[in-house]
């Protein structure tokens, strides 16, 4: 339990760290609990790990300020708003196609402004025509305003870019291909592999199914038709398209329970399953920040689960997200960064109960139908990781996106089953395109009639009236719901201690008051 208290006491300093500024001379602090050993002998454990704790404390309030950029003439966003300007650069991501246009991660290396050449690090956002197609790795000389990102009335798009590390935006500037092909070479090839794949998928599929499965596949969201878009954010199902803590849950869900069913729990094998399927779904949809963050504590979570021991997942994942916190600390304030922990989180302390429950409920109804109990396990297990995920993130959804979904809990289980089908049957289309395309034409059939079953059920209950809420809730009002959640599962931890603890509480209360007579 160290381990955990240390990972907080650091998450904890990093929050405070952008509040509140302290020297380095401070960090020595830590050692005054150590002191108290020679008095107190018998609590040496006790006070080495609140010492280790107020360590990572006062460090984590030395490292937020560490992580910010210092802003000098070295600096790309020095020159924001000192009108036209002319970077060279490396596009340092995957570009991100919308509708009309492309947004490019621009690592700069040198800037020029009126005649004047400067070496710079930094990174700016630049938004350009769909066409011509860039690709990672391409090197760029990009001519326009260097602007710093607007700050809007229901939106900080500033302090959305600056937990990417980018604080610095340009719009449709002059751009010429100096070279390609300068990334690194294994990310060239995964973004390499995805565009095939994306094609071959847009070859067999017809549309609004072949955008659909690039997104539930590949992560690559946007060919998909808005209306249908937002059909999936006003029934709570937009989960589904978005590869990051809350996807990679489900289907850690799915395998699990499919490995359970498959080879029983001896020797880990369905966690073994499980952890490798995280892994290759993580490095196909191209190894993006949150799909690699939900990777990581998707695989605490399994390591925990691996050792037998609830308090073992819930150390490892605190532990992971301590450790990218500490790397980056700007994704403590990520949506997609809080999803994907609160996610895990949910699987970790609500999943178990709502399964144990739904078991316990399903096979009191089908008493001694011993096919029907398997078959309804599978379904309760869906359903309790469905609602495990919905009640650990649907306030943080809430707030953020300003929506809440009426029909978020019967719009994914019946859209789950779906889900596993068309990631299984739109590989096989992806992958058999690269090589027949004729077969990938056939197989792409299976693939369009579980796309279409999705599309049917999501579009049904947007139908529907008031399947969603426009709603505006406070933080105060995120924090009281999660303080709350936490007091229950609390209490669902102890329950068996709670009668005990009661009944010295009323004895000593008895006591006490025959001792006042």
């Amino acid at each position: 339990m160290w381990l955990l208290y240390i990972s907080c006491a650091w998450v904890v300093g990093i929050f405070l760290g952008s509040k509140v500024g302290i020297p380095l001379l401070a960090l020595p602090l830590g050692l005054l609990p150590l002191l108290f050993i020679p008095i107190s002998p018998n609590s040496k454990k006790i006070l080495i790990v609140i010492g280790l704790c107020l360590f990572a404390l006062l460090g984590g309030m030395l490292r937020f300020p560490s992580s910010l950029p210092e802003v000098d003439e070295h600096s790309l966003c020095f020159y924001n708003d000192e009108g036209m300007v002319e970077i060279h650069g490396m596009v340092a991501d995957e570009p991100d196609v919308r509708g009309t246009y492309c947004l490019l991660t621009l690592s700069a290396d040198e800037v020029t402004v009126n005649g004047g050449r400067e070496q710079v690090s930094g990174t700016a956002l630049a938004r350009v025509p769909r066409y011509p197609a860039y690709h990672y790795g391409d090197v760029l000389q990009v001519t326009g305003e260097l602007e710093a990102p607007a700050q809007f009335e229901d939106f900080d798009y500033k302090s959305y870019l600056a937990h990417q590390g980018i604080y610095s935006v340009i719009y449709y500037p002059e751009v010429e291909i100096l070279d390609r092909g300068k990334g690194s070479k294994p990310l060239q090839w995964i973004y390499s592999l995805r565009g095939r794949l994306s094609t071959s998928l847009a070859r067999a599929l017809p549309e609004p199914q072949g955008s659909l499965a690039q997104g539930i596949l590949l992560g690559i969201r946007g060919n998909i038709p808005d209306s249908l878009y937002g059909a999936f954010s006003r029934t709570g199902t937009a989960h589904l398209l978005a590869i990051s803590g809350l996807h990679l849950a489900i289907v850690i869900g799915m395998v699990l329970s499919l490995g359970i069913l498959a080879f029983g729990r001896q020797r880990g094998i369905y966690i073994w399953l499980a952890l490798i399927a995280v892994w290759l779904y993580a490095l196909l949809t191209g190894m993006r920040p949150p799909v690699v963050r939900g990777a990581i504590m998707g695989s605490m979570f399994l390591m925990g689960e691996f050792l037998g021991r609830q308090r073992s997942g819930v150390t490892a994942l605190a532990f992971a997200a301590a450790v990218m916190v500490g790397v980056q600390p700007q994704i403590l304030w990520s949506v997609s960064f809080q999803l994907s922990f609160l996610a895990m989180a949910g699987l970790i302390f609500l999943y178990p109960y709502f399964q144990t429950w739904g078991r316990k409920g399903f096979a009191a109804v089908f008493e001694g139908r011993e096919v029907l109990a398997a078959i309804g396990s599978i379904i309760v297990d869906g359903f309790a990781l469905t609602l495990a995920a919905i009640v650990a993130t649907w306030p943080l959804v809430a707030y953020n996106f300003g929506i809440v979904s009426l029909v978020g809990l019967p719009a994914t289980f019946f859209s789950l089953p779906a889900l596993p089908a068309i990631i299984f049957t739109a590989a096989l289309v992806a992958f058999a395109g690269l090589f027949a395309p004729l077969a990938a034409q056939i197989l792409g059939w299976l693939a369009w009639l579980f796309s279409s079953y999705l599309v049917f059920v999501v579009e049904g209950f947007d139908a529907l009236p008031f399947s969603s809420l426009q709603v505006t809730i406070a933080k105060w009002q995120v924090w009281g719901y999660y303080i709350a959640l936490a007091a229950a599962i609390a209490l669902l931890v102890n329950r068996k201690r709670l009668p005990g603890f009661f009944s010295r509480l009323v004895s000593r209360r008895k006591d006490n008051d025959q001792k006042r007579r």
